[in-house]
């Protein structure tokens, strides 16, 4: 039987294999990050502060700190594994994640968290990492369904983890949710290591090393089509992230006061990520064959004619049913926008395209909670989500306009820069 099994295993094509690999990792990875994401808030209003901060300050810079480093370092990465492999940045994020994670749960203050969370954003980056790693071995016309299978494993671990992580602060506290996260980060990287075998372009990889890191930077930039691609992911990931710090408020408010919250948060979440993650195979795939350009409009413009109506809610329920229909419009964002930046791209650029794309994501979360925070302390915790639903239609009209005719890989790169 198990030689039946390493004999199939054997058979897969390689793309295929790492394709399903990082699909387990991107899934642990997300369901650990996932764990403890929504419940940040919840955590900082728990814990000390040692200087005496207030918690609104404190919950939304526990958020933007790891964003800022994780901007900054994001791109170094990326051209790094143009060089030296895109594998071993999966491991470097997912074993520093593990150990940072884990000391997360055995902080005394508030400032504490935030340190280690600003560490992890140097050291992390599982999301983009893998993302490299699978347009680089994927092929260009398979692109959509290459993403849009990675999209289900963050998408499903997404939605599976807040739910593990409201019954586990409910149950234990939120301290044992930071030592779960850890060890899950820690499988993932052991997978890595036995189960993905890279093989890297030697001509491509010396092409890189004669070149500077600002030189790979300039020629990703200089692409038609990166840069309109790049500012819609940073919108994008702004509609995205502006309510994470302000839903658990929100439900708060919804619900009685004999409920349990964080468990009842987890499930808006967890079925908002899981319904997105059942339209992001199926609007990938789609893409690959009627074009990622109007894939990417239409989610964006359901997403947002959905997210209006939360503004009106008055009872828990009402917010996860439109929570679950606007989560499976903007499904199709994720694997459409991965898609068209491999497209655009040339073969071997991977790492630096999604470093960037990675650090771009970094600032728009890094900025977005402190948008949303200012949004509900200047009107109210509701027009948040009508802000949200404006920026998902704005993020619609700029695909249909911006975004070139064509993504078919030979046809739209230019101004491709080999000079150091």
């Amino acid at each position: 039987m198990f030689l039946q099994l390493l004999t199939k295993i054997r058979r897969i094509e390689p793309w295929h294999r790492t394709l399903y690999v990082m699909f387990v990792v991107q899934l642990s990875a997300a369901i650990g990050f996932s764990t403890i994401f929504p419940f940040l808030p919840l955590y900082v209003q728990s814990l000390d502060s040692s200087l005496g901060l207030s918690v609104e300050f404190l919950a939304g810079l526990v958020f933007s700190a790891q964003a800022a480093t994780m901007m900054i370092a994001s791109p170094v990465w990326g051209a790094f594994a143009d060089r030296h492999g895109r594998k071993l940045m999966v491991q470097r994020a997912t074993f520093g994640g593990a150990v940072l994670v884990a000391l997360m749960g055995f902080v005394t203050s508030a400032e504490q968290l935030i340190i280690l969370r600003a560490i992890q954003g140097v050291v992390t980056g599982v999301v983009s990492a893998v993302n490299a790693l699978v347009a680089a071995s994927a092929p260009r016309e398979r692109t959509g369904y290459a993403m849009g299978v990675i999209q289900v494993g963050l998408g499903s671990g997404v939605a599976l983890g807040p739910l593990i992580g409201g019954v586990l602060a409910d149950a234990f506290g939120y301290r044992m949710a930071f030592v779960i996260t850890g060890l899950l980060l820690l499988v993932a990287g052991l997978l890595v290591s036995v189960g993905v075998e890279e093989k890297l372009s030697a001509d491509i990889r010396q092409e890189h090393r004669q070149r500077s890191f600002v030189a790979d930077w300039r020629n990703i930039l200089t692409t038609t089509g990166v840069p309109q691609t790049y500012g819609l992911t940073f919108i994008s990931t702004l509609c995205r992230v502006m309510l994470i710090p302000i839903a658990p408020l929100f439900i708060l408010s919804l619900l009685p006061e004999s409920a349990s919250v964080n468990t009842f948060t987890g499930l808006v979440i967890g079925v908002s990520a899981g319904a997105g993650t059942v339209a992001a195979i199926f609007l990938g795939r789609l893409g690959d064959r009627v074009g990622h350009q109007k894939i990417l409009t239409l989610s964006a413009l359901a997403a947002g004619l959905l997210f209006l109506p939360q503004t009106l809610v008055t009872s828990a329920w009402q917010l996860l049913l439109l929570q679950s229909l606007s989560g499976a419009a903007a499904g199709g964002m994720l694997p459409t926008l991965g898609a068209l930046l491999a497209r655009y791209t040339r073969p071997g650029d991977e790492g630096s395209a999604y470093g960037i794309e990675n650090s771009l994501r970094a600032a728009s979360r890094a900025v977005a909670p402190l948008i949303g925070a200012a949004i509900a302390t200047w009107f109210s915790l509701r027009l948040t989500f009508a802000a949200t639903g404006i920026l998902f239609l704005v993020v619609a009209g700029l695909a249909l306009w911006i975004l070139p005719k064509s993504h078919s890989v030979g046809e739209v790169i230019t101004n491709i820069d080999t000079s150091g």
